[in-house]
């Protein structure tokens, strides 16, 4: 049996802790569906479709990750409903730092009231990468900080030619 897993997020760009959880993920289970939230309820600088393009390049081209292995997908509904999508039995979520910490607590919880037979998996990223949020890539990039310790070089190229 495949266990796979869903890691949903907005990745509004993905950044190396985001990358971190894939490849620890990829560890636990034979598949992962990056999922990206389409929903409307953050303001993004990408849009779904872009975002969907970041990703791919930073996995596929920059990274070489696996295409057999990690999927990217876009999604407007219930994580729990992908999860039943795609046959995925796991949620996988990141901790960053204690403050994350209450908010997954309560999104994992809620998850399972939703379908009781989907566990999440909370993992985190390496310690340099801990601090990394794509907020924070966005306003250093906005700023001409140097964000190279932060995501891969196609999403730094991408990033820097929205923010023109």
């Amino acid at each position: 049996m495949i266990k796979a897993a869903i890691y949903p997020g907005t990745f509004d760009p993905i950044t190396f802790g985001h990358i971190d959880l894939i490849t620890k993920g990829l560890k636990v289970v034979d598949k992962i569906y990056v999922a990206i939230s389409a929903g409307m309820n953050k303001d993004h600088l990408f849009t779904p479709d872009e975002r969907m393009s970041i990703i791919k390049k930073a996995l596929f081209k920059d990274l070489r990750i696996s295409k057999l292995r990690v999927k990217v997908i876009s999604f407007n509904n219930l994580t729990t409903s992908l999860c039943k999508k795609y046959n995925a039995n796991l949620i996988l979520r990141g901790l960053r730092a204690v403050s994350d910490f209450e908010y997954e607590f309560q999104l994992a919880g809620m998850n399972k009231k939703l379908n009781s037979s989907i566990e999440t998996i909370f993992l985190m990223s390496n310690i340099e990468n801990q601090i990394i949020s794509s907020k924070f890539v966005k306003e250093i990039a906005e700023l001409g900080g140097d964000i190279k310790k932060f995501t891969t070089k196609s999403t730094i190229k991408t990033l820097k030619e929205k923010l023109k």
